[in-house]
């Protein structure tokens, strides 16, 4: 699969290294963007408030699928229901919320673990079987919240719990399973 990652800072080129491991094309755009036609899913992982600049840099952005990795940690734009909807609107394709409940810090233990750590996500669904793939294919067990509306902003809204967490525990892994799977 060939993927445009927005981003090349701790999420977005670690997510670019699991994924070019598993045998994709990625390819890391930076500040001064660059393009992303021909990518079959774009990723934006850029910190919340530079999603507009950000995509503004890369050309070739015409509906893809797309994954949102962003996080909020400030005040909402309350122009859009949540940061996915944000990106929807201007690249235009299916769209899902993944990996901003992971650390990347911890990218580089996770084929470590005794169990795969999940993942949670949220997506529409023509981008569903995509984002699962990619979530796999990086090393997690995806869980699905639902559809953009409302688990993007559920995901989001959970920041404040994980960034909790973290100062208890530094970064970490979770695991989700029905009774009787752990």
């Amino acid at each position: 699969m060939k993927i445009t990652v927005v981003g090349r800072g701790r999420v977005g080129g670690g997510l670019a290294r699991l994924w070019e491991n598993a045998g994709h094309e990625a390819t890391p755009l930076g500040r001064d963007g660059g393009d992303a036609a021909g990518a079959d899913v774009v990723v934006v992982a850029v910190p919340g408030p530079a999603i507009a600049d950000a995509l503004a840099k890369v050309s070739g952005l015409d509906g893809q699928v797309t994954i949102d990795a962003t996080n909020l940690y400030q005040e909402r734009d309350t122009t859009f229901p949540s940061l996915s909807h944000q990106i929807k609107s201007i690249i235009g394709g299916p769209t899902a919320k993944s990996f901003s409940t992971n650390f990347a810090a911890a990218y580089d233990r996770i084929a470590q673990q005794r169990v795969t750590p999940s993942n949670l996500f949220a997506a529409e669904p023509d981008a569903k079987d995509i984002a699962e793939q990619l979530i796999r294919d990086a090393g997690y067990d995806p869980v699905y919240v639902g559809d953009l509306d409302p688990g993007a902003r559920l995901l989001e809204d959970s920041s404040g719990l994980t960034r909790a967490l973290v100062a208890q525990y530094g970064p970490f892994f979770y695991r989700y399973g029905r009774p009787g799977e752990l």
